[in-house]
């Protein structure tokens, strides 16, 4: 608890005046955050508005399983290790499979997914599925970080994403085809290509690829996008945790530097001690060919992944995807590290529903913007302005360091400095209403907020933020392809029994029964229910106490109502969410079970490693989850 607690009461209080033009509520920002006055307020908002929830809040827990509500029931889909055709090699709990055996099977760590309907057949499916990254203790045998080139492969096998096929039985329950033409691993090594503004940049450039043209795999792949026209967009995250140096001495550059590039590499990777591809002092612009948002058909097995260079380059977290009101593509998009900002690409050309193959290129012509928001200090709303950043606008010159709009995108987050934009509070998944249009964008949290270069303000309201806020904003005149926003923000994360009376007790819709800290995974279901995920601190104690294991939630937009829905196994993140078109069938991913030693999730046999693993919701009632 800061000294000048009284500050920072003030600092959370906010008007009771409407979000502008919205008609609803503004959402738990309105009110008093940890005040009696403005809890009272939220109880009688949320009695007098119709409920969207058909659930009890769920208690949270530190149970070794998935907990749901009374009159749900939840089935592993697959799991890391699981063969994907017929000839593919069984999972071994001891990991001892090889390289080869891995690319053969379901990828470890799924995070971001999308559910694809089959053409002309409501009880047959694809699913795309991220696998960011690898527990070593688990893939390895040895159970160390890589320790060899073979170590390496493998990890590069399990990475990237997978394509697989599902299908509806006559009960309703979806089911994972083994053997499907369709189930393929996109993974670390696989031929890729550039497209958009960027292909062909001497920033992409190497020996392997003078054209730079030709990238190679794609890694740390966090969340997703699915696209009107059918396809995947699968984003690249913290791939420079890929990358070191055999150099001791070498010096980094200023743009290596602001990626968060480090000589030594991630302690848990060292691919660049095995494999010279991700050895900086001998092939510093492979780091460049990373950070992309790449496109992938999943109805097409033959086809080569394509990074999109036009959305720009920086550690994307996913990709929200709408259309403007003259039929234009809308982007938008986090760049999850503590100080960096919200993004969005307006498509130069339209959307033709007709016409899908028009579409395919919609990504590589438009233009990249940056987010700025203004407020007063204390009110947590205010408006926004998107800013472009195209080469020779707004400070983007020669005279600033900038070569050309290829090295403008590239490094997009210099540019975003050089315009002006609004250093956020790690944002992550963003997700836009069906019902009224409006984003909303997870900010997880930043410890780093109230130092040097990232003050307190407006819409990162607190010093050490550990539990994080969930921002939200309408466009102008309600056109997503607006260059002004108004804003405020949705809820703020905190525990009100640990901080009674202070900031970090949240916003007035956090109570001790729906608690949470770090917000991530968010989705909207067709209703308009938002559902919240979590990757957050899981120790129960401290400021985290009686916040159990992470969790899914379900808010109401309109009255700021929120309900824990679920909660996951001991050591997990709960990330990954998709429903299927009747939304009788929820598909939710459990990364990382056990990541603390403490689970065998989902398989709870003696011995048993846990694995990361897609899981599917019913009611059991047959009806829409959470209606």
């Amino acid at each position: 608890m800061h000294d000048n607690e009284s500050t920072d009461l003030q600092r959370l209080a906010i008007s009771r005046r409407r979000f502008i033009g919205t008609g609803a509520l503004a959402g738990a920002a309105l009110f008093l955050a940890g005040s009696p006055l403005g809890r009272s307020a939220l109880a009688a908002g949320i009695a007098e508005a119709n409920s969207t929830f058909g659930f009890a809040n769920l208690a949270a827990t530190r149970a070794d399983t998935i907990t749901l509500p009374a009159g749900y029931r939840f089935d592993p889909l697959i799991s890391w290790g699981q063969p994907l055709h017929d000839d593919s090699a069984a999972y071994r709990g001891d990991g001892s499979h090889s390289a080869a055996e891995q690319l053969g099977q379901f990828g470890e760590n799924n995070d971001g997914m999308s559910f694809f309907p089959w053409p002309g057949d409501s009880d047959r499916a694809l699913m795309a599925i991220n696998n960011e990254y690898c527990n070593y203790q688990y893939l390895l045998q040895h159970g160390k970080p890589p320790q060899s080139l073979a170590d390496v492969r493998k990890a590069q096998a399990a990475v990237g994403v997978t394509i697989i096929e599902v299908r509806c039985d006559a009960a309703g329950a979806w089911q994972f085809v083994q053997g499907s033409p369709y189930n393929r691993r996109i993974h670390a090594n696989l031929p890729m290509e550039f497209a958009g503004p960027a292909r062909g940049h001497d920033l992409l450039k190497t020996a392997a690829d003078p054209a730079g043209i030709a990238p190679h795999g794609t890694f740390q792949n966090c969340s997703s996008g699915m696209t009107p026209w059918g396809t995947y967009l699968t984003c690249e995250e913290n791939f420079t945790d890929c990358f070191g140096s055999s150099d001791a001495t070498l010096a980094l550059t200023p743009a290596q530097k602001r990626y968060s590039v480090k000589l030594e590499g991630a302690s848990d990777n060292r691919w660049h001690l095995y494999d010279e591809r991700f050895d900086i002092s001998r092939h510093p612009n492979e780091v460049n060919r990373h950070g992309w948002v790449t496109e992938i058909d999943p109805f097409d097995p033959q086809s080569r992944p394509i990074k999109r260079t036009a959305l720009g380059r920086f550690k994307h977290e996913n990709a929200a995807i709408t259309t403007s009101r003259d039929g234009h593509v809308v982007v938008y998009m986090g760049d999850d590290e503590r100080g960096e900002f919200i993004y969005k690409f307006v498509s130069r050309d339209r959307f033709k529903a007709e016409d899908p193959a028009a579409n395919r290129h919609l990504l590589d012509h438009g233009d990249l913007y940056v987010a700025r928001l203004g407020g007063q200090e204390g009110e947590q709303r205010g408006s926004g302005q998107w800013l472009k950043l195209a080469f020779g606008h707004n400070g983007l010159t020669r005279e600033n360091g900038f070569s050309d709009h290829g090295d403008v995108l590239i490094r997009a987050r210099a540019a975003g400095s050089q315009v002006g934009a609004t250093r956020m509070d790690r944002p992550e998944w963003i997700a836009v209403s069906p019902k009224d249009g409006q984003v909303y964008c997870t900010l997880t949290n930043n410890v780093q907020r109230g130092t040097e270069g990232q003050p307190v303000d407006a819409a990162n309201p607190r010093a050490n933020n550990v539990y994080g806020q969930i921002l939200r904003w309408r466009e102008a005149g309600g056109d997503a392809a607006a260059e002004r926003f108004e804003w405020d923000l949705f809820v703020v994360a905190g525990n009100p029994q640990a901080h009674p009376g202070s900031a970090n007790a949240g916003s007035a819709n956090v109570n001790a029964d729906n608690m949470f800290n770090s917000p991530d995974g968010l989705a909207f279901d067709k209703d308009g229910r938002l559902w919240i995920q979590t990757d957050g601190n899981y120790s129960d104690a401290g400021d985290f106490a009686g916040m159990g294991n992470n969790q899914m939630l379900c808010a109401d937009p309109l009255s700021g109502e929120i309900r824990r829905f679920l909660v996951g196994p001991r050591g997990c993140e709960i990330t990954g969410v998709a429903f299927a078109p009747d939304q009788r069938a929820l598909f939710v991913g459990v990364q990382h079970p056990g990541e603390d030693g403490q689970s065998s999730f989902p398989d709870h046999r003696d011995g048993m490693r846990p694995r990361s693993t897609v899981v599917v919701i019913r009611r059991e009632d047959g009806g829409v989850i959470g209606a």
